[in-house]
C-alpha cells in the first residue's frame, strides 16, 4: 500500500495537478493539506473519478483544510480540534486492516519566533502541545503524516546557520517536534530511508526565481509511524519533479510503501 501526502496550497487550484500525480503515481492513498475549500465545494466527483470513491474532508472558507483520498474503503473518520479554535487541520481514519492514519496541517507560525510578540507562533507551539497529549496516550498502531511545518534537523534546511532564528527551523519547534517523536517513540520514515545527512527537502519557496537552481529547500512535510509498523515500510519517496508542475504548489508529495 502506498500512502501520499501532499500540502496543495488549493485543491481546486491545482485540481489538474493532483489529477495528473494521482493518474501517473497510483497512490493507493493520498492526504492532502491546505486544501481551501470548504466541504460544499470541495472537488469530490472529480477526484472519484479517477478512482478514489472513498474520500473523506475536513474544510474551510478560504484557508486551512484537510482531506484523505483512497482506493480503499474507510473504515471511520474524525477530527481533532489540536488548534482549539475550530480550525480545519486534521482528520483521521482507519483503514481495513485497522490501523490508523492521521492527516495533520500544522500551522505555520508566523514570522517572528516568540510567542509575546507573535501569537500566531504561540498557537503553533500549543498546537504541538496538544498534539503530544494525544500522542502520549496513543496506543494502537498509527501513521501520522502531513505538513508539519517544521524542518528539524540541520541537514532538513539549505542553511542551517542561516535559518536558525527564521520560523520552521528554530531551537524551540525543533526541540518541541522531538517531543512529539519521543512522546510514541515515532519512526521518522523519510530519515529511515534517507539518513542525515542526505538532502531530502520537500518545500521551496516561491519567492525563488528559479527553485532548483537556489535548491534552498526545507524539509517540512513528514511520514511517521508508530514502532510496531517500522518493518513493514518499504520505501520513501518525495517528488521534486511535481514542483515544476504547471501551477505548482511549493510543496512536493511524500510517499511511502508499506508491506500490508
Amino acid at each position: 500500500m502506498k500512502i501520499a501526502s501532499w500540502n496543495i496550497n488549493s485543491v481546486r487550484f491545482r485540481l489538474d495537478i493532483v489529477s495528473r500525480f494521482l493518474r501517473e503515481m497510483a497512490p493507493d492513498i493520498l492526504c492532502l493539506q491546505e486544501t481551501k475549500a470548504e466541504n460544499a465545494v470541495f472537488p469530490m466527483e472529480a477526484l472519484k473519478s479517477l478512482g478514489y470513491p472513498h474520500i473523506v474532508i475536513n474544510g474551510q472558507k478560504m484557508h486551512h483544510g484537510v482531506a484523505i483520498l483512497s482506493k480503499v474503503a474507510l473504515v471511520e473518520d474524525r477530527s481533532h480540534d489540536w488548534q482549539d479554535n475550530g480550525e480545519a487541520r486534521h482528520i483521521g481514519v482507519r483503514l481495513p486492516n485497522g490501523i490508523l492514519l492521521e492527516n495533520v496541517y500544522v500551522p505555520a507560525g508566523g514570522d517572528i519566533p516568540d510567542r509575546e510578540q507573535n501569537p500566531k507562533f504561540g498557537q503553533k507551539l500549543d498546537f504541538l502541545g496538544r498534539m503530544i497529549d494525544w500522542s502520549s496516550s496513543l496506543s494502537e498502531p498509527t501513521i501520522l503524516t502531513g505538513d508539519f511545518n517544521i524542518a528539524p534537523l540541520e541537514s532538513d534546511v539549505w542553511n542551517h546557520k542561516q535559518l536558525i532564528d527564521v520560523v520552521s527551523h528554530t531551537p524551540i519547534e525543533v526541540e518541541t517536534l522531538a517531543r512529539l517523536q519521543a512522546s510514541h517513540n515515532w519512526v521518522d520514515l523519510g530519515r529511515h530511508f534517507v539518513p542525515a545527512p542526505e538532502r531530502l527537502f520537500t518545500w521551496w519557496s516561491y519567492r525563488a526565481k528559479d527553485w532548483a537552481v537556489s535548491d534552498r529547500g526545507r524539509r517540512l512535510d513528514h511520514m511517521w509511524a508508530s514502532p510496531s509498523l517500522r518493518e513493514q515500510a518499504v520505501s520513501h519517496t518525495v517528488h521534486e519533479a511535481c514542483r515544476d508542475w504547471d501551477k505548482p504548489s511549493d510543496h512536493i508529495p511524500i510517499v511511502t510503501e508499506f508491506a500490508f
